[in-house]
């Protein structure tokens, strides 16, 4: 099940804030207030001792019945609360929000379970829950890694990164990518082979397999260099035939195309189409922690800026 969690940090925030600005004109909470000072005042009278704590003890008989109710400490509590959400919302609605990444689809750059941080405010300022942008202060740029609302569910984030803009032509022609008619250069770097069940796509047959060979590629997209890789198979039946040869997108306006580093294991605009700008999330900046589970241990060996990552593993 998907959680939109900005919709619910601020529904959070508005139910808190209202009993806050209710109590502050009914005083609900005033009785757990008055009883916090009044046990205040027998501790220190207990400190002096002497005549002082026994009337101390006998104020405390007198209101041993005038205690809170469930109401009143209900809304107390409440209170406390409303900082935190809001400090919460703000940070993780204009500053940073953490994403964890779900699948290999960014492979070699990205791995499962890595932790990011999404920086929020690349992009735009966006109202949380509504999205809507309110402040534009940057927009994404070729090759940049953006966290996005996936447009066939926007309940659900994805993260891929940024290939064609707004009017831009993007190609593929005897596995070569192409931008606007110019050639994405890349450069192999490494080769593995890995036994695993795969399927690739031979003209109309499928073709299963029990090894997979990879290779790594280092890539300069308007000057950006990152790593990305190709695979001889691929591990899901439906990534087998991801894209026929001389395939070419015109990318709309107000939109963006968008692909995974792990070419041959990655949904992206090759299956679904185009990013509108309206579901951009923010820029995936650093990696700070990568953890598994609970069964596991946190890692931290990965940290760093997500583009120095890239090309120094």
């Amino acid at each position: 099940m998907d959680i939109d969690i900005g919709f619910w940090l601020t529904v959070l925030v508005v139910i808190t804030g209202a009993i806050w600005l209710l109590d502050r004109k009914f005083h609900w909470a005033d009785a757990v207030r008055e009883a916090e000072q009044r046990a205040g005042q027998r501790k220190a009278a207990a400190k002096q001792g002497g005549e002082a704590a026994d009337a101390a003890a006998l104020e405390a008989g007198a209101v041993a019945e005038e205690k809170p109710g469930k109401f009143a400490e209900f809304v107390a509590f409440s209170n406390s609360l409303v900082p935190v959400f809001l400090v919460v919302l703000v940070v993780r609605s204009f500053l940073f929000e953490p994403f964890t990444i779900p699948s290999g689809s960014m492979l070699p750059t990205l791995q499962v379970h890595d932790f990011v941080l999404v920086n929020k405010f690349s992009y735009g300022l966006r109202l949380p829950a509504t999205h809507t942008l309110v402040a534009e202060t940057g927009k994404p740029e070729r090759g940049d890694v953006m966290v996005f609302r996936y447009p066939e569910n926007p309940s659900q984030n994805y993260i891929k990164r940024v290939i064609g803009l707004p009017g831009d032509t993007v190609a593929i022609r005897g596995d070569r990518l192409y931008v606007n008619d110019n050639l994405v250069e890349q450069t192999q770097v490494d080769e593995d082979v890995y036994l695993r069940d795969c399927q690739a796509q031979r003209g109309p047959f499928a073709v299963r397999g029990r090894a997979i060979k990879v290779w790594t590629f280092v890539e300069e997209l308007d000057g950006k260099r990152y790593t990305t890789q190709r695979v001889s198979c691929a591990t899901s039946p439906e990534l087998a035939t991801v894209v026929p040869d001389d395939r070419e997108w015109q990318v709309p306006d107000d939109s963006y195309f968008v692909m995974g580093d792990n070419r041959d294991n990655s949904r992206d605009s090759r299956f679904w189409g185009y990013v509108p700008s309206a579901n951009i999330v923010g820029r995936a900046s650093v990696i700070w922690m990568h953890w598994e589970g609970l069964t596991s241990l946190p890692g931290f060996s990965r940290n760093g800026v997500i583009d120095k990552v890239e090309t120094e593993q």
